[in-house]
This record gives structure tokens, C-alpha cells and sequence, in this order.
């Protein structure tokens, strides 16, 4: 039986998030106070291409910080690709714990098919 699902990301997993680094081919997040245009936050930063300031992620509230002045400072885009990377990590994590395995397709339009195999069948 097949299920669509949305899924609303919050990021929490450090593990997930250094893996979505390497998979887009950025340097791996690092636990730092940042400065940000508005003011400093604190998390785990990743530092996107072409970005002014890095994104910051408060992986206790799930929480994610960023200014990009609309755009000015760094193309929404490249978050958009972290936070899709992460998710689609997140969930093959998950999936694995639970003695899963996991299949992955891109799709045309962009978005990301992942299957879930009960049980570790593929």
C-alpha cells in the first residue's frame, strides 16, 4: 500500500544534519555562536554557498536561524536543498533504525521519492 506524506522539518538529529552536509557537498556543521545580521545565535552552523551569514541550527528547539535579507544575502534555494537533504536523511535514519531498508528516487519536478521497505525487503 502506498502513502503519501508531507512532513514538516524541524531539525533535531545532528547525525542527519552533517549527513545532508556531505550528500550537497558542504563542510559539516560546526557547534558555534554565530553573528548574524540581527544579532548572534547559537547552533550548529552550516555555512551555505554564496551566503552571507551561516544557517544556524538549534538542534534542542528545533529551531532554524538565518538571514538572507529576501534573498539578498544568499539564495533561498540553497536552504530550500539543506532542509529537503535533511529530511530525506532523517527519515532514511529512522527508517534503518527500525530494520528497514530504504530506496530513493529524485524526481523531475525536484522532489525526492523515498520508499520504505517493511521488514528490510526490497
Amino acid at each position: 500500500m502506498s502513502h503519501i506524506v508531507t512532513i514538516e522539518t524541524e531539525v533535531r538529529d545532528t547525525a542527519a544534519l552533517a549527513a545532508a552536509c556531505r550528500r550537497l557537498g558542504f563542510a559539516e556543521p560546526a557547534l558555534e555562536t554565530a553573528q548574524l545580521f540581527s544579532g548572534q545565535a547559537t547552533g550548529h552552523c552550516v555555512r551555505l554557498p554564496d551566503w552571507r551569514y551561516p544557517v544556524v541550527c538549534d538542534t534542542e528547539s528545533g529551531q532554524v536561524q538565518f538571514d538572507n535579507f529576501q534573498g539578498r544575502w544568499g539564495e533561498q534555494r540553497q536552504l530550500d536543498r539543506l532542509m529537503q537533504a535533511y529530511a530525506c536523511e532523517k527519515a532514511k535514519l529512522e527508517a534503518r533504525r527500525r530494520g528497514h531498508t530504504v530506496t530513493e528516487r529524485p524526481l523531475a519536478d525536484g522532489s525526492i521519492q523515498l520508499t520504505v521497505h517493511v521488514g528490510g525487503a526490497a
